[in-house]
């Protein structure tokens, strides 16, 4: 695993990322979805979303993941949460700049960034990037479970 390009977290406080996080995931609003997308503006699916968040703000290193549009519907292995469990730790309670990760299919597969409590921002399936509740039926009926970066990078 190498480092990012630049470490906002050896200069910055806690708070101050966690904003980053979110004006920076709010930069992604509007943007379609596209499976595999990671271009502002352009397309991005929800596992390019974070990995672009998190990397613009120093948190991670550039991130090359490779996976099929329905891969989370016959595998039994958590595929999405061990990428997401490689920089961040599991949490009960959200703040954020954390990651929400709902279960589809036979997996945990779907995440988004949250950016105030029960709201979150994410690439849902053939829709732009969006602000949504977490109470949104197709969010609320699922299991979801809840990752933050300071859980496994304390400070």
């Amino acid at each position: 695993m190498s480092a990012p390009l630049f470490d906002l977290a050896a200069y910055a406080s806690e708070a101050e990322i966690r904003a980053a996080i979110v004006l920076e995931a709010r930069s992604w609003l509007r943007t379609p979805y596209h499976h595999l997308g990671r271009i502002r503006g352009v397309g991005v699916d929800c596992a390019m979303l974070l990995a672009e968040v998190y990397e613009s703000v120093g948190l991670i290193p550039h991130l090359d993941p490779e996976y099929v549009p329905d891969w989370h519907l016959h595998r039994n292995a958590e595929r999405y949460l061990q990428q997401v469990e490689q920089y961040c730790g599991r949490v009960d309670v959200p703040q954020a700049g954390d990651i929400a990760v709902w279960k589809f299919g036979r997996t945990f597969s779907h995440g988004a960034i949250v950016v105030a409590p029960g709201q979150v921002i994410h690439a849902y399936r053939n829709r732009p990037v969006e602000l949504a509740s977490m109470t949104e039926q197709h969010l609320a009926a699922r299991p979801c479970v809840y990752y933050s970066w300071w859980a496994r990078n304390g400070r």
